[in-house]
């Protein structure tokens, strides 16, 4: 994230958002660092830009007054622009030094993560080196959902042979277009519905109430 100052520049890391507000009464530094690994972060005190936020009152009056107050609120708008820049830095490298305690560097990815994401035994983040108790459990949970599928697809399986998938259903009732499930009544209109009969030697249709199939002579099961 940061190795301090060299002479005049800012070494730093992209894992912080600048909140600053350089205009107006709120005018401010405020800066916030986060993990990169789980993404939580760490936002640093606001301090206000005395410059930025004279100007903004300034200009509220102006805008009341106008005339001599407005080219004052410009000028004071000015020098509250040409040192923004600087006091931004200043307030950068304050807000770096306080964040530091809340995270490390990853020695492998070189990430900066924060202390609970950092496995202190190997000196690594957790996604470089998971901790093995965690990863234990998360394997135990995990061994756990799969045999309970396993089971359940077994049992799905089991009841799905004491179906009948011979005989045919009537999904769509043909007098209000309803689905039906494969229901012997339709469930909106409670239309009886047709469902045809098959041979089950054969497999040729065979008309209710027929104790032999036609094509065959297989006897049914009537």
């Amino acid at each position: 994230m940061w190795e301090g100052p060299v002479l005049s520049e800012m070494r730093f890391s992209n894992n912080y958002r600048d909140l600053s507000v350089e205009h107006g009464v709120n005018a401010g530094f405020q800066f916030e660092f986060y993990c990169e690994v789980c993404g939580d972060a760490f936002r640093t005190e606001f301090v206000p830009y005395r410059g930025g936020r004279a100007s903004g009152w300034v200009n509220r009056t102006a805008g009341m007054l106008g005339g001599t107050l407005g080219r004052l609120s410009t000028a004071i708008e000015g020098v509250a622009e040409s040192g923004f820049g600087k006091a931004r830095d200043a307030a950068f490298l304050e807000a770096i030094e306080r964040a530091k305690s809340n995270f490390r560097r990853c020695a492998r990815c070189h990430q900066y993560v924060c202390h609970r994401c950092f496995n202190l035994d190997a000196g690594l983040c957790v996604s470089c080196a998971p901790i093995a108790e965690v990863e234990i459990e998360a394997a135990r949970a995990a061994g756990a959902v799969y045999g309970a599928g396993e089971k359940a697809a077994l049992e799905g399986i089991r009841r799905g042979k004491q179906m009948d998938v011979k005989q045919p259903r009537q999904l769509v009732c043909p007098n209000c277009d309803a689905e039906t499930k494969g229901a012997k009544f339709c469930p909106e209109c409670g239309a009886k519905l047709a469902v045809k009969a098959f041979c089950t030697e054969c497999g040729a249709e065979v008309s209710a109430g027929a104790k032999f199939c036609p094509e065959c002579g297989t006897k049914q099961g009537v």
